[in-house]
């Protein structure tokens, strides 16, 4: 189970640096938007 599981991480690498980038550009919007309406 253990090869399963990493032949799949090998095959989607690419997919999962694509996903984790759009994670963390969500978290900085929702950071921003949520600090931005203090100094206003």
């Amino acid at each position: 189970m253990a090869k399963e599981i990493t032949t799949i991480l090998i095959r989607s690498r690419h997919t999962l640096i694509g996903d984790a980038l759009g994670i963390v550009a969500l978290m900085v919007l929702l950071f921003v938007g949520l600090a931005l309406p203090g100094p206003i």
